[in-house]
Formats: structure tokens, sequence, C-alpha cells
């Protein structure tokens, strides 16, 4: 949906954000934060619903008004319907619970009635059921019992029998969060103060997935000063607030296109993580890289920062003021058309490289097909099959073109070495060109890349084709959408990027697949991100 953002403190009226999905507030303590978020909250009407786990477990008097559809108004018109029953619930936990229980109850008495009568009528998966499974997904050795009209708790191995007040905060977030999230009306803009607030940050950034797929209709906004978190939002548009202005009710603030392009005063501004950066190639609108690598190294910061140079720099310049920051920092570039020797020298210098040509051959590893292909229930096998097949067919049809793009790249890598010598003077310098073509033997290149890669389709080596074949075009031409019951390139990017969301088995094959792309080992250490990438380099 479209957000009107507040007005701005040069006169100007506020911004409009259109089709948004998910929205991060950032900025400093006192630059006007909260007072930003409640004139959103404001604008947003009846449509406008706000959830705190710090408010909901530990409430605190203020003079918010109570928000249409909010949960506190539900439990309220719950009490007055039921005047016999009156509930005491202090906390807006305790009233979602007791709303969730009542809702729960109507819907198995309103079965009861169903079948009574005769009906076919299917046992209804409520709310509470929804809440209780997602819970014990992030926390499976906890189990969650309906008795007597109240939610217990008990641990896998034991018999005993707790109520809520037992929960850690963390629990009690988390269960907060799931059954608020669904209480929201339908095309909702959810507003989350503090989403890390009591969320261990091993399991946040995928808990916060999992919330936004259950409401794929609704809009996110979160206020945070977490810029890990901001970081991990892959649809996210990230509005730094700088000032504020109390007379005027108007704001300083910028609207970024995802915290990966955060300014040098910003990022200083924000800089609590702990988490070592990795800078990727190309931006957030038009490229998948940001977005992959972000699910793909879910212990980074990722940053995308524009050309394959550019990522380069930055680590050289990031690691260079270690001193200050205490952070490590590594790159992505793609592979394209470098040969071994570059690729050894980037990865000395803290730059990672695939064993692909580029990011949309990553998507075409084996590994990552197979993985999407069981996901949609698909012959795993048939599809690969298929999808190695046209690879390599179209490979064989472009090996000169291929051969000839490779030779060009190999020849000005060799140019640019050889010219950037130390001459006596012009004449030495004019003699050195006039045998250069002879030295490096374009044609020679040429003509054994050529060799070279007829081996590779003679010997269906599908690796190697992806190592060295450039294909902006490959997920289209390998029909692997179709195969795996995909309408196009962009659902089956989609796709990708939603199995990693979920973090479930195909999830797992992704990143291992991805990881040995860039000949990282399964990793099974607790030690620090940066050191485990750095033993298996």
């Amino acid at each position: 949906m479209d957000l009107l953002l507040p007005n701005k403190i040069t006169g100007k009226k506020g911004e409009i954000l259109r089709d948004v999905r998910q929205v991060t507030i950032i900025g400093a303590n006192g630059a006007g934060k909260t007072r930003f978020c409640n004139k959103l909250v404001e604008q947003c009407g009846e449509q406008a619903y706000r959830i705190s786990a710090l408010r909901a477990i530990f409430p605190v008097e203020d003079n918010r008004p109570q928000l249409k559809g909010s949960i506190e108004e539900r439990f309220d018109k719950l009490n007055q319907n039921m005047q016999q029953v009156v509930n005491t619930a202090r906390s807006e936990f305790d009233k979602l619970s007791y709303v969730m229980l009542i809702d729960e109850f109507r819907d198995l008495m309103n079965f009861k009635a169903h079948q009574l009568m005769g009906e076919a009528i299917e046992l209804p998966k409520t709310k509470l059921d929804k809440v209780v499974k997602m819970w014990q997904e992030v926390f499976p050795k906890n189990k969650v019992l309906r008795e007597n009209g109240k939610i217990l708790f008990t641990t896998e191995g034991q018999s005993d029998k707790y109520s809520s007040l037992r929960l850690s905060d963390g629990e009690k977030a988390v269960l907060y969060y799931l059954g608020a999230v669904l209480y929201a009306m339908e095309d909702a803009v959810i507003f989350v103060d503090d989403p890390e607030t009591f969320i261990h940050p091993s399991i946040m950034h995928t808990l916060w997935n999992v919330i936004e797929e259950m409401r794929p209709d609704c809009t996110f906004v979160y206020s945070t000063h977490d810029v890990d978190f901001a970081s991990s939002r892959v649809d996210n548009k990230c509005v730094w607030v700088k000032d504020f202005n109390p007379e005027m009710e108007t704001w300083d603030y910028e609207v970024l296109n995802s915290s990966s392009n955060l300014s040098d005063s910003l990022y200083i501004d924000l800089l609590g993580t702990r988490k070592p950066v990795l800078f990727v190639e190309g931006d957030d609108e038009h490229s998948i890289d940001s977005r992959l690598y972000s699910l793909v190294f879910p212990e980074y910061t990722v940053k995308a920062l524009g050309s394959c140079n550019k990522v380069i720099e930055s680590v050289r310049s990031f690691n260079g003021l270690e001193a200050l920051h205490h952070l490590d920092s590594w790159g992505i570039v793609d592979r394209d058309r470098r040969d071994e020797k570059e690729v050894e020298y980037l990865r000395k210098k803290k730059i990672l490289v695939p064993n692909v040509a580029e990011i949309e051959n990553i998507l075409m590893l084996e590994g990552v097909v197979r993985a999407v292909a069981k996901y949609r229930h698909k012959n795993e096998n048939d599809v690969f099959a298929s999808v190695s097949r046209a690879v390599i067919k179209n490979f064989d049809n472009e090996i000169k073109q291929q051969a000839l793009m490779h030779t060009r790249h190999r020849v000005k890598h060799d140019i640019e070495i050889r010219v950037d010598m130390k001459f006596r003077n012009i004449s030495a310098l004019e003699d050195h060109m006039i045998d250069l073509v002879n030295e490096i033997n374009p044609r020679g290149i040429y003509e054994m890349l050529c060799r070279e890669f007829h081996v590779y389709v003679q010997k269906k080596d599908y690796e190697k084709v992806l190592m060295v074949y450039n294909q902006k075009l490959m997920l289209t031409q390998s029909g692997v959408a179709g195969l795996c019951g995909l309408k196009s390139r962009e659902e089956y990017i989609k796709i990708v990027l939603k199995i990693l969301k979920g973090n479930g088995r195909e999830a797992t094959a992704i990143r291992k697949a991805i990881k040995q792309c860039f000949g990282l080992d399964e990793i099974v250490s607790e030690k620090g991100a940066a050191e485990r990438i750095k033993m298996h380099l």
C-alpha cells in the first residue's frame, strides 16, 4: 500500500512511499523518532495497528488513544458481551491470551452446532492453533496445553505444567507477536515498536520473516535502533529521522532505498552491531545480490554498493579503519571472466569470489535447482536433468562468442599490467607496444579457450559451464521456472528467497550449495562469523 510520511521541516509536504511492504524508522535518541511514528499512526487512521512487546508484557499508564481494532478494544468488547464472566486481565499479553481462548471456544461451539445439524464440516483451525504451531517451531522443546479454559506450558520430558507467568520475557514476546499480528485488520499498517526487544538475535530475523509471511496483505512499520535488523528486511524502505520541530510538527528526515545505502554519519550514529560487514555488488531495487546474500549469510550485515570496484575498495578502506569500529569486513564480487590467478588474488584481499560466472548462475547451482524442485513437489532428478541439458546446449551454441569475451577480458587485463610497467623513455614504450600483440597472442588464448569449452560440453560438465558462462538470460532460457511449476524468472527468484526465509530443510540445502560455491565448508563451529570464513577460505 501507499504510505504518506509526515511533513518536512523545510516546509515541503511529506513524501509518499508507493506500494511498500516494509518500512524501518531509524534515528538517534532525541531526534523525534517516536513522535514521527505517532504522527504516522494518526495519518493511517483506522488502518493503524500498533504492537509493542515491552508495553504488552509490562503495562504502563499512558495517554495514547485506544486504536480501533486493537487487542485492548477486542478485549473490552468481549467483556461487555460476556458480563456473566468478566476477565480482569491488566496486561495486553494476558488480554491477548483471553481473546484467543474465547475465539477458540466460539469456533469449536460453531463446529459442534454444525455437526449436530448433520452438516459435514472440517474441524476449524483457530488462531490459537496457528500461534501454538509457530511458537513450538521457535521453541521445539516447549509444549503448549489447553486445559480447563487455560493455556498451560510444559517442557519436553517433564510432567510439570505451568502458566505463562513462568515463561521468559523472550518466550512471551514471541507468543505475543505471533498472536497479535493475526488479529490485525485486513490491509493494516502494523506499527512495531522496538521489534528486537526481548528477542534473541539468533531467531530475530527468521521470526519476523515468518510473521511477515503470515500477513502478506499488511504493511509493517518498524521503529528500531538496530541497524542489523534494518539491514535484514528484504523489501525495505528505510526512513532516517534526523531532527524534529515540535511546534510545527515537522521533521528532518531522509528516505533511503535500503539500510545498505546508509551514509557514513548515519552508520556511525547507529553502529551498535557486533556483526561483521559483507559488501556486495548491485543495488536493492534492481539486483538480487543483497536480498540473496543477507539470507545466505544472516550472521553478516550485508550492504550493496553497486560496482565490483566499489566493493573491493570499500573492503580495503573499511578494514583499514578497524581500530575505530572493531568490525571485520568482507566482500563478494562476481567471478565474471576472471582466471584463477585473479580469483586467488581477490580472496587474499578478503573478497569472496564464487565458482560460477555471476549471481544468476548461483541460482542455477544443482543444489539450488533440486531444492526448489523438491519444495514445489516436482521430481528433482527430472528437473535438474532438463535444466542441465538446456544450459549446456545453449552454451554449446555460444562457445565462440563466450570464448571471445573471455579472451577480450584476459587481453585487457594483461595489457593493463604490461603498460603499467616502468620505461626509460618513450621509445622503450613504443617498442614494447609494437611487440605486445605477439607477446600476448590473443588468437592463441581464444583457440585454447574454445578447446576447453568444447571439452566441458562433451563431458557434460555442468559445474564448469556455470563457472565460465556469462549469460543474463540463463534463468529464462533454461526453462527452470516452468519445470518447477512457476510462471517466470521473477517467480523463481522469489521462491528461492521465500525458501531461505522459511529456514526449513530446503533452505539448508540452498545455503550449503551456495557456501560450497564460494569454497566454504559446512560450518559447525560456534566461533565468530569472520573467523569461520577465514578458516574455510
